[in-house]
């Protein structure tokens, strides 16, 4: 039988080795043999997760770096122009640094309209809920919403 395909020829001979052993004692070479592949196979995973762990160590480590080194420079360039660093700082979902101010809304006329009171009804807003919305008084409301 030829032994080239698919084993590699410094391993094993490309002939079969006779010798006089019986059965159960090359059964346990074989053994023997599975367990160095098996012990092989651990240590160089072993070494590759090792070499993955250092190379992921260094990357955390030049990430790092690199954000302190921003902010060092952030920080210089906000001494000169505090404002222009506030500007270009980078900002989440809105902006933090303002204080909004509610508007005063209590000049303002708001529309009573009846169609869109009655539409709100329907979709299920309360008499107290319309009239405050609409800022009337809840007999107003139910005789707009009685009222055809």
């Amino acid at each position: 039988m030829d032994k080239s395909w698919g084993v590699a020829p410094t391993t094993t001979p490309s002939f079969r080795v006779r010798s006089n052993a019986g059965p159960d004692q090359r059964a346990a070479e074989r053994a023997q043999a599975r367990e160095a592949r098996a012990r092989e196979h651990a240590a160089a995973t072993e070494r590759r997760l090792q070499a993955r762990t250092a190379d992921r160590d260094a990357d955390i480590r030049a990430r790092e770096a690199a954000r302190l080194a921003r902010r060092e420079d952030e920080e210089r360039q906000a001494q000169g122009d505090p404002h222009a660093a506030a500007a270009r700082r980078r900002r989440g979902s809105g902006r933090k640094d303002v204080v909004r101010e509610q508007r005063d809304t209590r000049g303002y006329a708001t529309i009573v309209d009846v169609g869109r009171m009655r539409a709100l009804a329907q979709r299920g807003a309360s008499i107290a809920g319309l009239a405050g919305a609409f800022g009337i008084t809840e007999a107003e409301v139910e005789a707009a919403l009685a009222g055809d």
